[in-house]
């Protein structure tokens, strides 16, 4: 009970000026705050009581309409770039180098003898068909089985809405319909399923362009003789060839140990010549040897793995890199490669190289320059753009990490495309690389995965997958090259030149090189001048709470103190509030009371007489009829003393602070 008395008294303290009543409260909170529109309510007459309360409503809702549209703004979280210009010795940029050309022909020769045999053969029957041209009449006979696995097919258009496929190596010619297979050049293509299958030959005959209505296509089959099949068709055979001889490689070569596919392809001591860096030489040792899918046998400059990386002393050609190279063009593989140089790629020190994507070539026999000026990206984090400094907070696990590289995006989608790979084919693409317990891809273990590997790479759904599950890092560096080209070495001095290089590396006085495998680099910084573009957060809270304030200022003429006494109203009223509830709880407990006791309580008189004497009633009209009266009780009841009577004990009004 005392602490209900203490709790009531400070509310009372608390709650002294604005009164009892919502009513009061508002009046006070009119008569004394120091925002402009409420006083004229109260202190003027009732026509400009209406017309202040009208305007005091209607600035206090542009006020909370703008307030809302500030904090939408805030909220959405935009950025603005900003370009800086900065001078500094930088860090000279990781340099890769591949061939175009993945293993030497020499050494991967005897794997694609059969695949080799089969696509001669083919292009033969496309090229010069003659009636007599068959598989059979080939000695040694073709390997068909691997042909059949993932065939080349011509599919005739001259009905295009009953498109016929022919088979290229069938003996016999049959004519389809009223019309004769009468050529067979490939013209216009896309990736398109077919119902109708005939196989019948092309028959060599000289057609006008007309009659060209024949496509070169890959057939991929969900399994082997299944009718489930797809036509990948091109605009050209050679097209179609190159993209028939990557998959059947790609099959071959899963199957080849690692370490074999290492000794295939192009070793550094044989590739790079000559390296000087700056004033300093250099050779094939200080180059880190890492085996790309794509180009085979690559080797990076500068990579930062062992080492610090090296710095650029100055900008201009004389303190750069500077590489010969050795491309041995004469043992390219025809089928698989059909570009000629190097590949190239400057990057991070420490980040993974994605020559496919970000690569460029040097041309044989070419002298090229590139100067590099450096673009440092610094993207705002959470909540401001989606992206990571790491990647630990991508949902797709980087199979790249296995080369202890940093995290790109360019490896997030495709480790997200060999995990879908491997969950959807069972196998992982030889393209890519593979965590342990799974598998390559190839014809013989599983039959269908060409089929497989075609639909998940045009699947729009799987690739949006990826791309929404995969994030861009937050900081990067970007480097934007100049490339300028002249032919190397000149003809004047290409004889003393190829002698000293054949010397240098085959210890002979011939000449065993020549302009059709020569390549000299040179890559250095164009200036020291780099650029940095960040993003800064277009709105922030200082910003937010000085628009609030500016526009409760300019419609309500009020500040920072008229909403601390906003928030004292508000405080107040919920004083009142918790004063009625303890009032009504109050009246609540008094009424159970008097159900209780409909008459005055007993006096301390009464209670003693009851107690001491056993004959004397309390007088309870209540409890019996009015027509009935109680008879006289002996004895003389005692004095009743008003000041001893026994209160109920009530909660003290409002006004009663005498304690």
């Amino acid at each position: 009970m005392n602490l209900k008395k203490y709790f009531v008294r400070a509310l009372h303290r608390l709650q002294k000026g604005p009164g009892y009543t919502y009513k009061e409260l508002l009046v006070w909170y009119c008569d004394n705050t120091n925002t402009h529109g409420p006083k004229r309510i109260i202190k003027e007459g009732p026509k400009k009581k209406f017309i202040w309360f009208f305007l005091t409503l209607l600035f206090a809702s542009l006020v909370f309409w703008q307030w809302g549209i500030l904090i939408n703004t805030y909220l959405s979280y935009n950025v603005t770039s900003s370009l800086s210009i900065g001078f500094k010795t930088m860090k000279f940029p990781a340099v890769t180098v591949c061939n175009a050309n993945p293993f030497k022909y020499s050494k991967v020769k005897h794997l694609l003898k059969e695949l080799d045999r089969l696509i001669e053969a083919a292009l033969e029957r496309i090229l010069q068909p003659t009636s007599g041209n068959s598989s059979e009449n080939i000695s040694p006979p073709l390997d068909l089985e691997l042909w059949n696995q993932i065939p080349l097919v011509l599919i005739d258009e001259h009905d295009k809405d009953n498109p016929i496929i022919l088979d290229i190596f069938e003996r016999n010619q049959t004519s389809v319909g009223n019309e004769t297979v009468a050529e067979n050049k490939a013209t216009v293509g896309n990736e398109t399923s077919m119902g109708n299958e005939t196989t019948a030959a092309p028959a060599p005959t000289n057609t006008t362009s007309e009659e060209k209505k024949y496509k070169l296509a890959v057939k991929l089959c969900s399994q082997q003789g299944s009718d489930n099949c797809t036509y990948r068709n091109f605009s050209s055979a050679a097209q179609a060839v190159s993209e028939w001889y990557i998959l059947q490689s790609t099959s071959i070569l899963s199957k080849v140990p690692l370490q074999e596919r290492i000794r295939m392809g192009y070793q550094a001591e044989d590739m790079i010549l000559a390296c000087l860096y700056g004033a300093e030489p250099c050779n094939y040792k200080n180059f880190t040897q890492i085996y790309h899918p794509d180009h085979g046998n690559c080797y990076i400059f500068n990579w930062g793995m062992d080492e610090e990386a090296l710095n650029s002393s100055n900008p201009g050609a004389e303190f750069g890199l500077k590489l010969i190279l050795d491309i041995s063009q004469q043992d390219y593989i025809p089928y698989l490669s059909s570009a000629a140089g190097a590949r190239l790629m400057l990057h991070q020190q420490k980040s993974f190289p994605f020559l496919k994507d970000q690569g460029i070539y040097a041309m044989a026999g070419t002298e090229t320059s590139i100067s590099v000026l450096v673009d440092e990206l610094e993207r705002m984090g959470y909540p401001y753009s989606d992206c990571t400094m790491n990647g630990s907070d991508v949902p797709v696990k980087n199979l790249y990490s296995q080369y202890n590289t940093s995290y790109s995006i360019q490896a997030c989608l495709r480790s997200c495309f060999q995990n879908d790979m491997m969950e959807i084919c069972g196998c992982g693409h030889y393209m890519f690389p593979l965590p342990e317990g799974v598998n390559y891809c190839n014809n013989e273990d599983y039959p269908g995965w060409a089929y497989c590997y075609s639909s998940l790479r045009s699947s729009i759904r799987h690739r949006q997958i990826c791309i929404d599950s995969c994030k861009e890092t937050c900081n990067d560096t970007q480097y934007k090259m100049t490339i300028s080209m002249a032919d190397w070495p000149s003809e004047a001095s290409e004889d003393w030149i190829f002698h000293i290089l054949s010397y240098e590396r085959d210890m002979s006085t011939n000449v065993t090189l020549d302009r059709n495998g020569i390549i000299k680099l040179n890559i250095y910084f164009q200036e020291y001048n780099y650029r940095t573009i960040s993003e800064s957060a277009a709105t922030t809270i200082v910003w937010l709470l000085s628009s609030l304030g500016g526009q409760f200022g300019f419609w309500m003429g009020g500040s920072v103190l008229c909403l601390i006494e906003f928030g004292e109203i508000i405080i107040d009223s919920l004083w009142i509030t918790v004063i009625h509830l303890i009032s009504w709880c109050k009246g609540l407990k008094q009424k159970r009371a008097q159900a209780r006791y409909p008459d005055a309580p007993p006096t301390v008189s009464e209670l003693v007489e009851a107690h001491t004497n056993l004959g004397f009633q309390h007088e309870d009209v209540g409890a019996l009829p009015r027509d009935e009266a109680l008879p006289p009780e002996p004895g003389t009841p005692p004095p009743n003393y008003d000041s001893l009577r026994v209160q109920p004990l009530d909660i003290l009004g409002p006004d009663s602070d005498a304690d």
